[in-house]
């Protein structure tokens, strides 16, 4: 079983609904969930590079997509607002989402949204931020900023109601403004290390500490620029050296899976693919159906099944048992 912590499938849900196309997610995503059996996921509201000036009205419209699309595909699909549904949607045989918010820029200056997305479409996860600053606090393109007063309230409210709190594109003084403000776990759901790829949106080794200290999670993120600044070193086996050298700074207890695979969004979203590998993300690790790759060789270098079974699933199931109210 495989709970993947970060995925932007909506966006690809709501591009192509936008183009008249129903059934997205079965016709076009379900089979690689099905080939390496992700059963549970995080899938995103999030505005896009190009919408950044309308965040509203880009949410309202990923909302609308995602409501039609869940009600279509309701035999397949589970919504996750209590941690009861994870077992129904087992039994059921269904995928479980959990819905997020990739960044908050859309509810301006007003919190009580927050608890309005909470009960209206299921929200539990937020960050504060995509990598923009905003009302709320910096992301990793403003390297000076924290989090605001309004963002201090985000947080509590966001704990308030048992909604995972994700400081995974937060620049650093917004992080740790996160960490001495939050009273409960923080994730980190999709970033590396900084000590093989010094990218913005990786963690040092304080970082990494203090995400476990908190009782949250650090996401493995597949995409290769997070993986190792050199790019012979972006392969399956350097992700595992990011797995086991995080392992060795906060535990196993600690890390999950945050995969961003990118390999259905458009370019002037997430960049070029690397010409080599026709895909962002490491090689033979671009989707949902890839997934057993990496699996597999990690077995090979000596990772037991028990502590393949707490990074794939495990630790977000413990996690969310203690945070989902």
């Amino acid at each position: 079983m495989i709970f993947n912590g970060h995925s932007d499938i909506l966006s690809d849900i709501n591009l192509r609904r936008l183009k008249g196309e129903k059934d997205v997610f079965r016709k076009y995503h379900y089979k690689n969930f099905l080939k390496s059996g992700v059963k549970a996921a995080i899938w995103v509201i999030w505005t896009d590079p190009e919408h950044l000036n309308d965040p509203k009205e880009r949410t309202e419209q990923i909302i609308q997509s995602m409501s039609e699309e869940f009600a279509e595909a309701s035999d397949i699909l589970n919504i996750v607002k209590e941690y009861s549904d994870f077992d129904r949607g087992l039994k059921e045989n269904k995928i479980n989402i959990l819905i997020g918010m990739e960044g908050l820029s859309h509810i301006e200056n007003n919190i009580d949204l927050l608890k309005s997305y909470y009960n209206d479409i299921g929200l539990r996860h937020a960050s504060l931020t995509w990598n923009e600053r905003n009302i709320l606090a910096s992301g990793v393109d403003d390297a000076i900023n924290g989090v605001t007063y309004l963002g201090q309230k985000a947080i509590e409210k966001i704990e308030e109601l048992g909604i995972l709190l994700d400081v995974s594109h937060l620049n650093e003084k917004s992080f740790w403004d996160v960490v001495n403000i939050a009273s409960g776990p923080i994730i980190a759901s999709h970033s590396n290390s900084k000590k093989f790829a010094n990218v913005k949106r990786n963690l040092d080794d304080s970082q990494l500490l203090a995400v476990a200290k908190s009782g949250g999670l650090i996401g493995i993120n597949a995409c290769s620029t997070f993986v190792n600044d050199d790019k012979h070193k972006q392969g399956i086996d350097d992700l595992i050296d990011q797995i086991s050298y995080i392992k060795k700074i906060i535990g196993i207890e600690h890390i999950g899976f945050g995969f961003d695979f990118c390999d259905f969004l458009p370019a002037s979203y997430v960049g070029l693919p690397d010409p080599r590998t026709n895909s962002i993300t490491v090689k033979a690790l671009s989707s949902e159906a890839d997934i057993l790759n990496l699996i597999n060789r990690m077995k090979e270098r000596g990772y037991t099944q028990k502590e393949v079974d707490l990074i794939s699933y495990k630790n977000y199931d413990n996690l969310l048992k203690k945070i989902m109210k």
